[in-house]
């Protein structure tokens, strides 16, 4: 049997659902009301439930994102809600605590979320053996390290392909609630990574003035499907929960045109989902929301991955500045460009700037507002006003199952059967009596037109047979209202059949691989204490959360380094490098101030509150 791969997009709400499903989604995610990793994307019970019958429709099934950790008084809340979100037909929940493998639970599908730390083949294994049936891996890991998880343990994996990164690795930044108590483990990241700051030596001289320092480009691995595929990957995971409906189809149909091109005529790999996708857009990554793009660490550290300039969206690259004409702009390639287009570049001062294009004409760009922009200054399109406007409208993604129509005659009249494209029948009968049409004339092709008609259903008519002994006469409106029933019924029966796959937690005792757990482990409450002592953990550190040093605490662990990034590192630069830098380096940004500590073995840099201690790595 052929293994299927998907594509798992975010959903806002119920609305961007019905978009991502609708672009060609295999799977969806969305909040529920309460403790979901993005607190600005809940949604209510109701809503959920209205996203898992239209998804079911397409074989789509969907997750709910519960990944936060969780405090004592907040578990009982937390065990009831997984019961509505089963009842209501959820398909799995994203969960970080390991309180929720302590609980009452009903028999639904368990996914270990990216912030529960999920790097190595061990931890990997543990969890699968602890009956979680998939996990999320950490976006740091390369293709070595994915194949060497997928040959430990056989846990479905799923690997983010494009969106955001994260700078610290997942579930172990903290800075948020060091500079202003609130928790990104909790759902409420205040984003201290996308400031500008300024980089101090330990000579104490300013290296680099209000730059952002933290911020990196976004990710983008999908020309590495084939491999994360080889390499154990079953899922494509698409970051943004936040972003708007124009983000989320563009990303879903551009990786669901990628996929497809995979997995046509592959004798190993298959479609997760039902029915095909028609798209009025020409969808590309750089045409919605982004920073730029990296493939991260997926093939090694090879290149800077930083976007120092600014964290908003950079967008899509037109041109260089060929010069200023009065009161317009000439740019390489401005003919593509649309009036209400906003352009962004980097002013002199190492700075995104951005424009507002009132109207193009001629070849010119007329701004709102002219500034003074140098000659061969790279310009790019953040706002595409002309391709929002096309992707905006319902219609510029439809997705349709594939059918086969059957019109035979019975003893009583006739019969309409519908097969769709998964093997599902719907069949409806008509009494009405036979009689030839005039002049013994077929209305065959008649017949089949009003049957192609399948306007607004999920269908679409691919194959019309008609099956008459004679040239029997039929009203339009009697073939319509049969083809309206089939299809209401198949849509009945199609939810009827979906299979929801279920899985009873049992409770185990194996062991897990570490005896200690630091504050990174995030444990939070009595249950996921319990948890971890019954898996043979002896000593278990409280969560940052609820043990904050001020002053002195390591809040976030990085394998983006700030070194590599100035060409200072002395493993890959040490023969090009001229001088090292003086440390401890220091980043600060009005009160906030961060020491930055360097673990070159396991090429990692770690970020220290000001009055920290620690010593210094030599090289």
């Amino acid at each position: 049997m052929k293994k299927k791969i998907e594509i798992l997009a975010p959903a806002k709400d119920l609305i961007h659902g019905i978009a991502a499903i609708n672009s060609g989604a295999d799977a969806v995610y969305v909040g529920a009301p309460q403790f979901g990793a993005r607190s600005n994307a809940t949604n209510s019970i109701e809503d959920v439930a209205a996203l898992v019958q239209y998804a079911h429709l397409y074989n789509v099934p969907v997750f709910v994102v519960m990944n936060t950790i969780l405090y004592d008084n907040e578990l009982e809340t937390c065990r009831q809600m997984i019961w509505k979100l089963y009842d209501i037909g959820v398909d799995a929940l994203i969960i970080q605590d390991m309180a929720i493998m302590e609980m009452d639970l009903p028999p639904i599908i368990l996914h270990a979320s990216t912030q529960a730390n999920n790097r190595d083949a061990d931890k990997m294994k543990f969890l699968a053996d602890a009956g979680i049936k998939r996990v999320v891996l950490a976006r740091e890991l390369n293709l070595h390290q994915i194949k060497e998880i997928s040959n430990a343990t056989d846990v479905e994996l799923e690997f983010f392909v494009t969106g955001a990164l994260c700078v610290s690795f997942s579930g172990n930044c903290y800075m948020s609630v060091a500079n202003g108590e609130r928790s990104a483990n909790r759902g409420s990241c205040a984003q201290n990574c996308r400031l500008p700051y300024n980089l101090i030596d330990g000579h104490g001289e300013t290296l680099i003035k209000n730059t952002h320092l933290l911020s990196i480009k976004d990710f983008d691995v999908s020309n590495e499907i084939p491999n994360l595929v080889e390499a154990g990957v079953c899922s494509f995971k698409i970051e943004g929960r936040l972003k708007d409906i124009v983000y989320v189809k563009n990303n879903v149909s551009y990786l669901r045109q990628k996929l497809d091109a995979f997995l046509a005529d592959n004798d190993k790999y298959t479609k997760a989902s039902s029915g095909k996708c028609t798209y009025t857009f020409d969808s590309a990554l750089n045409r919605t929301f982004n920073r730029g793009y990296t493939d991260y660490f997926v093939n090694e550290r090879h290149a800077t991955i930083g976007s120092w300039e600014s964290p908003k969206s950079k967008g899509q690259y037109i041109g260089k500045l060929i010069r200023t004409v009065g009161n317009a702009y000439e740019i390489e390639n401005g003919h593509v460009l649309n009036n209400g287009d906003g352009l962004c570049y980097i002013n002199e001062n190492n700075e995104a700037d951005g424009i507002y294009v009132n109207k193009v004409e001629n070849g010119l760009a007329y701004p709102n507002v002219l500034k003074e922009v140098k000659e061969g200054t790279f310009i790019y399109r953040n706002n595409d006003a002309a391709f929002i406007k096309i992707v905006e409208r319902e219609d510029s993604a439809v997705r349709k199952i594939s059918t086969s129509l059957l019109l035979y005659e019975n003893e009583t009249g006739f019969e309409l059967l519908a097969t769709d494209e998964d093997g599902n029948v719907s069949t409806v009968q008509l009494v009405h009596p036979k009689e030839q049409t005039k002049n013994n004339q077929s209305i065959e092709e008649n017949i089949k037109a009003q049957l192609a008609k399948t306007g607004f259903t999920p269908y679409t008519a691919d194959e019309i047979t008609v099956q008459f002994t004679d040239n029997w006469f039929l009203p339009i409106s009697k073939i319509n209202e049969m083809r309206r029933t089939v299809y209401e019924q198949l849509s009945e029966i199609r939810l009827k059949n979906y299979k929801r796959e279920e899985r009873k937690i049992e409770k185990t005792s194996h062991p897990y691989p570490e005896t200690k757990l630091d504050f990174m482990y995030n444990v939070s409450n009595k249950l996921a204490r319990k948890f971890y002592e019954r898996h043979g953990v002896t000593e278990i550190e409280k969560a940052f959360e609820l043990q904050w040093d001020p002053g002195k605490s390591r809040v976030m662990t990085t394998k983006y380094c700030i070194k590599y990034e100035l060409a200072k590192c002395p493993k890959y630069h040490r023969d090009t490098m001229e001088t090292k830098l003086k440390e401890p380096l220091v980043l600060k940004q009005g009160e906030l101030e961060y020491k930055l500590k360097f673990n070159c073995k396991p090429c990692e840099m770690e970020i220290w509150e000001k009055d920290a201690e620690f010593e210094i790595e030599e090289d």
